[in-house]
């Protein structure tokens, strides 16, 4: 397991290269200089993407809520260190899965939210991440019927997998990082994320059809 970075000495490298967008830029820059209200334009960019993956990582809306709260906190705090060697929504994610991943780990037990519970934001994001592992072609006739069914199940798997299957099924396949932007958060190559996606996607398709995945 890759180590994870101290949330208190954050390196902001991991994606350097990359374009950063201006206005952002700029927005961090009004930060440092002390105008909060530029602040409160990035949390507004960035705080419903990040509390949805808290929500999808830790599995528990209330304690989401808390996790996106205390992201934003931290990355005020230590905003002073920020380079721009990455995007800050890159920086942001990145505290933020720490944080959902750590609790993660601290309350396993706890009683979890389902995926495709809440609303239709919610029934889409099972949809997708159903299409991302079925075995079977979208046209087959059976699908319809099973729908409702299958999402749930795809649910459920999600829940049991390990947190880093499930953080990089999260950020690819319901939030829609590509691989690079997802190694840069994770702090992982991106050919560990292509891997680990694979393994989570076979472990989630074989919770749906209950075939063994050990010879694929």
């Amino acid at each position: 397991m890759a180590q994870r970075p101290n949330a208190r000495n954050w390196d902001d490298s991991a994606d350097a290269g990359r374009p950063i967008p201006l206005e952002e830029a700029e927005l961090v820059e009004k930060v440092k200089a002390g105008q909060t209200e530029a602040y409160e334009e990035l949390v507004r960019k960035y705080q419903d993407r990040v509390f949805n993956t808290c929500w999808r990582i830790s599995g528990h809306l209330e304690d989401a809520r808390d996790l996106t709260q205390e992201a934003f906190l931290k990355a005020l705090e230590g905003i002073a260190k920020f380079r721009h060697e990455s995007g800050f929504y890159t920086w942001i994610f990145r505290v933020a899965v720490n944080l959902a991943l750590s609790h993660r780990r601290k309350s396993a037990r706890r009683q979890t939210v389902s995926l495709d519970s809440g609303g239709s934001e919610d029934g889409t994001q099972a949809q997708s991440l159903a299409r991302q592992v079925r075995a079977t072609s979208d046209n087959d006739p059976a699908k319809a019927a099973s729908e409702a069914e299958l999402q749930g199940v795809v649910a459920q798997a999600l829940q049991r997998l390990d947190e880093d299957h499930r953080a990089v099924v999260v950020l690819r396949d319901i939030e829609g990082f590509d691989y690079r932007e997802i190694g840069a958060i994770l702090e992982i190559p991106p050919g560990t994320v292509k891997s680990r996606l694979f393994r989570a996607r076979l472990a989630l398709r074989s919770a749906i059809t209950g075939e063994s995945t050990r010879d694929e």
